[in-house]
Formats: C-alpha cells, sequence, structure tokens
C-alpha cells in the first residue's frame, strides 16, 4: 500500500529572547547545532530562501511595530514563525526545482492572508530529514494591531487555516490528503520547543554524569563547582518539563485506547492507516518526552539532594 502524502502547516508564537534563538536555528548563523542532530551542517549551503531577511528578526520587528504605532506590552508575540512542510513519502525522488516549487505554492497561499511586507524571512531548509520552510512574520492585524491572536486565531481559527491550507495546495497537488487537527481529534500538538528542551535537559544529565565520573582529589574543588551550578539548573528544569508534561497526560490516554480500538478493527483502508500512523507519531513523542524527565540516574537525585555536601559524596 501507498503510504499517504499530506501538507503541515503549524505556528508557533515568540515574544522576546526567544526571537533570536529561532533566528539562529533559521539562517543558521552557528557552527554547530548540538541541540538538533537532525541537521547535517554539510549540506546547510543548500539551504536558500524565498523572501530573505532584510536585517535581525528582533530588531526588524520592532521597527515595523513603531512605524505603525502599534500598542505593546512586554508579553506581546512579536514574531510568528509558520512550519511548512510535507509527510516524508511526498518528497521522495524530487529534486530541488519540484522541493521549490511546492514552497512556492505553499507562500502563495501565506501571502493571501500576510503582507509580504510583514514577512521578515521564508528559508527553505533541506540539510534536515524532511524539506520544510520556516516562515516568520510580524503579526501586526489590518486595523494596525499587533495581535497574534487575532490573525493565527484559537482552535477553531487553527482548523480554518488547516482547512484552506489544504484546499489551496490539493489544487496543485490532487494526491495530497489533508490530515486531522487538533481540533476534530481533541488532541493537542506538543509543541517543537519541549523537544528541544529535552535534547538540553538530556546534554546536562550527560555533562553531570561524566563530571562524577571524572571527579577526583586533585580537581575535587574545581568539579565540585561545575556539579552544584548544573545541578541548579538542571532539576528546576526536569520539574517544569513534569509540569508542562501533565496537560497531555488525559491525551495520551485518549490515543492509547483509539488505536487499540483501531486495530481490532483490522481495517486496512487508506484513511485508518494514515490515522493510525498519525497517533502512533504522537505517542512516540509523548513517551520520549516522558523518559526525559523520569529517568533520571539516582546518583544524580542523590547528588542534589545533598547539593550543600556534595564534596563529601563524591569519592577521591
Amino acid at each position: 500500500m501507498t503510504k499517504p502524502q499530506y501538507g503541515i502547516l503549524r505556528f508557533a508564537k515568540y515574544k522576546g529572547p526567544e526571537i533570536g534563538r529561532i533566528e539562529a536555528h533559521n539562517e543558521r548563523t552557528k557552527e554547530n547545532y548540538a541541540s538538533n542532530p537532525d541537521i547535517d551542517t554539510e549540506r546547510s549551503k543548500y539551504n536558500f530562501h524565498l523572501v530573505k531577511p532584510n536585517g535581525k528578526y528582533r530588531a526588524e520587528a520592532e521597527k515595523q511595530i513603531a512605524e505603525v504605532g502599534c500598542r505593546t506590552r512586554t508579553d506581546s508575540v512579536r514574531v510568528v514563525e509558520t512550519l511548512i512542510t510535507a509527510s516524508p513519502e511526498f518528497f521522495k525522488d524530487k529534486k530541488k526545482p519540484q522541493v521549490k516549487e511546492y514552497f512556492e505554492h505553499a507562500l502563495k497561499f501565506i501571502l493571501k492572508y500576510i503582507p509580504q511586507e510583514r514577512i521578515l524571512s521564508a528559508v527553505i531548509h533541506v540539510d534536515e530529514k524532511t524539506p520544510h520552510i520556516h516562515l516568520s512574520f510580524v503579526p501586526i492585524t489590518e486595523d494596525g494591531r499587533l495581535s497574534a491572536k487575532d490573525i493565527v486565531g484559537n482552535r477553531k481559527k487553527l482548523t480554518w487555516w488547516q482547512d484552506e491550507f489544504w484546499k489551496h495546495m490539493v489544487k496543485k497537488y490532487p494526491d495530497m490528503e489533508r490530515g486531522e487537527s487538533a481540533s476534530e481529534t481533541g488532541r493537542e500538538h506538543i509543541p517543537p520547543r519541549l523537544f528541544k528542551e529535552a535534547i538540553h535537559l538530556n546534554r546536562m544529565k550527560d555533562q553531570i554524569m561524566q563530571i562524577l565520573a571524572d571527579t577526583n582529589v586533585l580537581n575535587k574543588k574545581t568539579k565540585t563547582e561545575e556539579l552544584e551550578a548544573l545541578l541548579k539548573k538542571y532539576i528546576p528544569s526536569v520539574e517544569q518539563m513534569k509540569t508542562k508534561l501533565k496537560k497531555y497526560d488525559t491525551a495520551y490516554k485518549t490515543l492509547k485506547t483509539e488505536i487499540t480500538e483501531l486495530e481490532k478493527k483490522l481495517d486496512d483502508s487508506k484513511e485508518s492507516t494514515l490515522k493510525k500512523l498519525e497517533i502512533s507519531r504522537k505517542l512516540q513523542e509523548y513517551e520520549e518526552l516522558k523518559k526525559t524527565v523520569e529517568n533520571i540516574p539516582p546518583e544524580i537525585l542523590g547528588a542534589y539532594k545533598n547539593r550543600g555536601k556534595i564534596s563529601t559524596q563524591i569519592h577521591e
């Protein structure tokens, strides 16, 4: 059976310092990307823009906001990032001109609702597993307000975006299917930033374990200081991640029940296969994040509990 091909459209909102981080990722301004092992930096030179940035994202956003005279708060969303891609099967055997054509067609869809002057950058990445475009824009409404909520909307509006995106794309790609939206299934998409946080937490865990293994009588003072600094960040961050994941517990249980019922039906139709693939992906995502907060080595927990006495616990 041929695997289904479907288009993907997602939004993420950014308020302040994180704008610089997404710019560094999108524009590939760093030499290496430890937080994202999928990036093949040898292929980064093949990434290309459909809309090139005029300057730094944050500075350009603030400039546009000031020119329009928008009222802002410190927690106002200043940049919305749109991620557009498709299932890996869609891109199989496609050459660069065909990949570019897909994203150019997608850009035409965005331009129906977002003026081009509001777009800070639209860059296509071909140095990761699946080609995708990061399109960042300043969410200024037609009547001159800074409001990501009005543009991107609530769950109902997000369903509308998905519907309209699919209607636009299927005109050029008639075999493309529309995936189920979160509002239709009652499931929430886990935001990409949580996976980046998980990668960062796992990296800190490895650093802590290495320090515990490498500490000896000669370097104890230096290593103890490094260890305490990492522990102060790591354990509270894990607790924050646990809290964030709790909102997905009910959805996870629902998904487990749903996929069990689907498998009982032994339905091999295209619709059922697509649904099972999507549910399996979401379950895997959730389980990977749970491992991050549940698999804390006992050595780290012990060191954190007695962090004021670490120097007496680390063996010489």
